[in-house]
C-alpha cells in the first residue's frame, strides 16, 4: 500500500524479535498528528490472555482501528484457544472481506512466544524469514538494525532495544520511550 492509501503508516515503530526461546515486541511511545507530537508515552504493545493463553500484540496505524482489530483478535483467540495461526488467518479474512473492517488503517505484530506474525488489512498473515519483523514509519530502520544484530551475542530484548534506538535516531515519527514485552516460547 502506498502512504497516500495508508495515512496511519507514518506514526510509529514496532519491532518483533524472536531469539533464544523468547520473543520480544517493542514499540515507541510517540503519537503524531501531522508534524506535531501529541503524546510521547503511548503504549502500543499489549499483552493479552484470551482463554488463558498469553500473546503479545504491537500495533501501528490509527489507534482506534488498532484497538478494534485487537478486540477482534482476542475474540478469534477465545474461539480457537492456543491456535494463534488460525486466529490470525480468521482475522485477516474478516479484515479483507468485511466492509466495515476494510476501512481500518493499522497493522499488527502478534506472537504467542512460538510463532511471530504480521497481520495486514490486505489479508496478509506474514511470518518473518529471519525471526525479526517491524512495522510503521521507522520499521525498515529497526528491521535492518535487528537483522544485522541477530548473529551477535545479544538476546532478543537487547536487539529490540538497540534497533529501536537506531530507528528513533532516524525516523522523526519515532521516539525512544519504549514499551517492551517479552514472552517465552
Amino acid at each position: 500500500m502506498a502512504d497516500k492509501d495508508f495515512p496511519g503508516w507514518h506514526g510509529t515503530t514496532i519491532i518483533g524479535v524472536k531469539k533464544g526461546g523468547e520473543v520480544v515486541i517493542a514499540g515507541d511511545g510517540q503519537v503524531s498528528l501531522g508534524q506535531t507530537v501529541i503524546k510521547g508515552t503511548a503504549r502500543k504493545v499489549r499483552r493479552i490472555s484470551p482463554g488463558g493463553h498469553d500473546c503479545l500484540v504491537g500495533f501501528a496505524g490509527s489507534t482506534a482501528d488498532a484497538f478494534t482489530l485487537l478486540e477482534r483478535l482476542e475474540a478469534k483467540l477465545e474461539a480457537t484457544p492456543g491456535q494463534l495461526t488460525r486466529a490470525c488467518v480468521e482475522l485477516a479474512k474478516d479484515w479483507r472481506t468485511d466492509k466495515y473492517l476494510q476501512k481500518l488503517e493499522a497493522m499488527l505484530i502478534v506472537t504467542d512466544g512460538k510463532e511471530l506474525f504480521v497481520i495486514t488489512g490486505a489479508g496478509d498473515v506474514l511470518e518473518p524469514e529471519h525471526d525479526v519483523t517491524a512495522i510503521g514509519s521507522g520499521g525498515n530502520f529497526a528491521l535492518a538494525a535487528a537483522r544485522a544484530l541477530m548473529d551477535s551475542d545479544m538476546n532478543a530484548e537487547e536487539i529490540a532495544r538497540k534497533s529501536m534506538a537506531i530507528a528513533s535516531d532516524i525516523c522523526v515519527y519515532t521516539n525512544g520511550k519504549l514499551t517492551v514485552e517479552t514472552i517465552k516460547g
